[in-house]
């Protein structure tokens, strides 16, 4: 992961607690000035046919020093965004659109359940960090190698569990088969759940179907999909929920 901390007077007035919520990067062409960056970046919203538009979480922001934290997956590819984040420094500048609304405004259950791969953590620590200090339940993270494994913040009561899947561009079970085997807890639950499409399809049935959890109280959706850029994943998306 890398984290790029953005800081400037251009986040005067920027949301308070908005932490997980989304948010659209526009980034510049290789080699692009500020200059002609701005001449091109439509105040009306991005045009994708000519900077790429990427969607990315707020993880943190700091009014008293005008700073706003963002997570980057490190894919060691080609990608336009992990390539302006591993080329990051000082004066290096994108476009931002949003926030939008956070993903889970109140807390009321019994329990919860949070899931993630290294594309949602920044969401998953968000909302554990917002959690009521007494809340309990499970937290379960899909990363690629043991070296990913580090602290997380979660309340008291939480069970953390790292799982490792070494290729993420290989479909994964291991955490339906977690959850699956998991002893469910009594009373309501609330989850925070997101990652890769095939994934999240297969947990969303198990919560919908298995568990009957009311839609109400699931927050899972699936941020990338294997083999697709996010502009091809993005219009799957709005595809399958037109149909």
């Amino acid at each position: 992961m890398i984290r790029v901390t953005f800081a400037g007077p251009e986040l005067e007035g920027f949301p308070l607690n908005q932490e997980g919520a989304n948010c659209k990067l526009v980034l510049p062409r290789e080699g692009e000035s500020r200059s002609d960056f701005d001449a091109y970046f439509a105040p009306d919203g991005p045009d994708e046919k000519i900077h790429p538009v990427r969607t990315y979480t707020v993880r943190a922001y700091r009014a008293d020093t005008l700073e706003l934290d963002i997570d980057f997956v490190a894919h060691g590819d080609s990608g336009p965004a992990t390539r302006w984040a591993q080329q990051a420094k000082p004066g290096a500048f994108l476009g931002f659109f949003g926030p939008s609304q956070k993903k889970i405004k109140e807390f009321y259950a019994d329990w919860y359940l949070v899931a993630a791969d290294l594309s949602a953590m920044p969401v998953a620590e968000a909302v554990l960090e917002q959690m009521p200090v007494n809340a309990k339940g499970f937290a379960i993270f899909e990363v690629p190698s043991e070296e990913d494994i580090r602290e997380i913040q979660v309340p008291e009561k939480f069970s953390v569990h790292w799982l490792i899947h070494e290729d993420p561009h290989v479909a994964s079970s291991a955490q339906l088969d977690f959850i699956a085997s998991m002893e469910w807890p009594a009373g309501v639950v609330q989850t925070c759940i997101a990652g890769e499409s095939s994934v999240i399809r297969g947990l969303r049935g198990y919560l919908n179907n298995t568990r009957q959890v009311p839609r109400k109280d699931t927050y899972i959706s699936g941020y990338w999909k294997i083999g697709l850029v996010e502009d091809e994943h993005q219009k799957m998306k709005r595809a399958e929920e037109a149909a």
